[in-house]
């Protein structure tokens, strides 16, 4: 055996000592950062928000409210029902479509105004009063 053919025979094993020991590695990383907040698709918001007993709200949440459980019909059928989107962020963040919005009626005014509920799929109800500025998580007690 020459010195050249050992030499390559050598090179041909670190080569390939190289590369197994270059995938261990990679995939060391890739299993230690899988589940980096780092590299989270969104960050994890955790929402607070506040409750208000339904007997604290206005008689036209009520009267929503009962609507929406027998399940209409509503003062406005094209707009109440609807998905609202959360785009503010001031709720729970849910799937596209989780949450529904309706209109609580103002006296006085002849548009839809700026109160509304938004309820979800999970049965959880929000009021707001400000047109999403805030909400209130309606407890029905």
């Amino acid at each position: 055996m020459t010195f050249f053919s050992s030499w390559r025979s050598f090179l041909k094993k670190g080569f390939l000592f190289f590369l197994a020991s270059l995938v261990c590695f990679s995939v060391t990383l890739t299993n230690h950062f899988a589940n980096s907040p780092a590299l989270a698709k969104e960050p994890a918001v955790i929402v607070q928000v506040p409750t208000v007993k339904l007997s604290q709200l206005p008689q036209e949440a009520r009267t929503t409210l009962k609507l929406i459980d027998q399940g209409g019909p509503f003062p406005y059928p094209n707009k109440d029902g609807t998905t609202f989107f959360n785009r503010e962020k001031l709720l729970p963040n849910k799937p596209k479509g989780y949450y529904r919005e309706y209109t609580i009626p103002t006296p006085g005014l002849r548009h839809r105004g700026a109160r509304r509920f938004v309820v979800g799929n999970g049965g959880e109800i929000y009021y707001t009063g400000d047109h999403y500025q805030s909400f209130f998580r309606v407890l029905r007690q």
